[in-house]
């Protein structure tokens, strides 16, 4: 009969917890068609992930904390509304992950000038993390001017995007 020794057994539990133990990635994989665009309709606070003219996904987002208008200049508050693309991706983001917007283009720099101000920048599609978690709570939209979704929807999103694919913001 076999007599399992104490190191077989410690190995044995030392393995298991290692596998039980093990956190799933938050990245993730994306095969499916590519996405050729994103539109966000601030109003009905909703983004679309497009192949051509096919829907591949859908979000409900939240937005910055004073959604209606156009982003004038940083700290207004405001998500940017026209065309922009997507310019970059941040796997440490502090709202779980996030994907970068162009935001500003010459036309919003020249805006933010002529108003005496500084445009800003930093404009993502981001998660929310442990901080939006707890403004989601309160209200939709929380960011500082940026389009946000659950943290498991950006995973997707992420996972689906690329750099030079346009983002279209429309009021």
């Amino acid at each position: 009969m076999f007599k399992p020794t104490r190191r077989a057994v410690a190995f044995s539990l030392l393995a298991f917890v290692a596998a039980c133990g093990k956190p799933e990635s938050k990245f993730r994989a994306y095969n499916g068609p590519a996405v050729t665009q994103v539109v966000v309709n601030k109003g009905d606070r909703k983004m679309y992930l497009l192949h051509g003219t096919t829907v591949l996904k859908s979000y409900d987002v939240g937005l910055g904390n004073v959604p209606v208008g156009h982003k004038q200049f940083e700290g207004d508050g405001k998500t940017p509304e026209g065309v922009y693309y997507i310019d970059r991706f941040n796997p440490r983001s502090r709202y779980h992950l996030s994907v970068g917007v162009s935001y500003p283009n010459e036309r919003d720099a020249a805006l933010a000038t002529a108003l005496g101000r500084h445009a800003g920048g930093d404009i993502f599609i981001h998660g929310r993390g442990p901080e939006g978690n707890r403004f989601a709570q309160k209200t939709r939209d929380w960011t500082a001017g940026c389009i946000a979704v659950k943290d498991e929807e950006i995973e997707e999103v992420y996972a689906m995007l690329r750099p030079g694919v346009p983002i279209v913001i429309n009021p």
